[in-house]
């Protein structure tokens, strides 16, 4: 009976992480709608005017981190005004799609 219990912990396990590791959305459709966001999260060393911190680049982070984070600022959970509206304006679909985009493009270093 362990072994079985531990079989189906193993197996629930595994999938959770395979759900994880994909993304569910298109990154081409991403890449499209990723354009309003270019705008601060694509040039090196930019720093945001209020509240003043450096602003990070996108490319390779983790999808379902980034779809929580938009999530986040929608909801007002996250407090960054400008953040706020952008995500306000996506669906959760928009969302998985700019996720699975950033997820797969290069990562930049400032």
């Amino acid at each position: 009976m362990k072994a079985v219990r531990w079989g189906f912990t193993a197996l629930t396990a595994t999938l959770m992480c395979a759900t994880v590791a994909q993304a569910d959305g298109d990154p081409a459709a991403g890449r499209q709608k990723f354009y309003t966001c270019v705008g601060c999260h694509g040039i090196p060393n930019y720093n945001n005017v209020y509240p003043e911190y450096r602003v990070p680049k996108l490319g390779g982070q983790n999808a379902a981190y980034i779809v929580s984070a938009l999530k986040e600022y929608k909801d007002g959970q996250r407090g960054h005004l400008t953040m706020h509206a952008q995500a306000s304006s996506l669906s959760d679909q928009d969302m998985e799609d700019i996720a699975a985009y950033l997820s797969t493009a290069p990562e930049k270093k400032d």
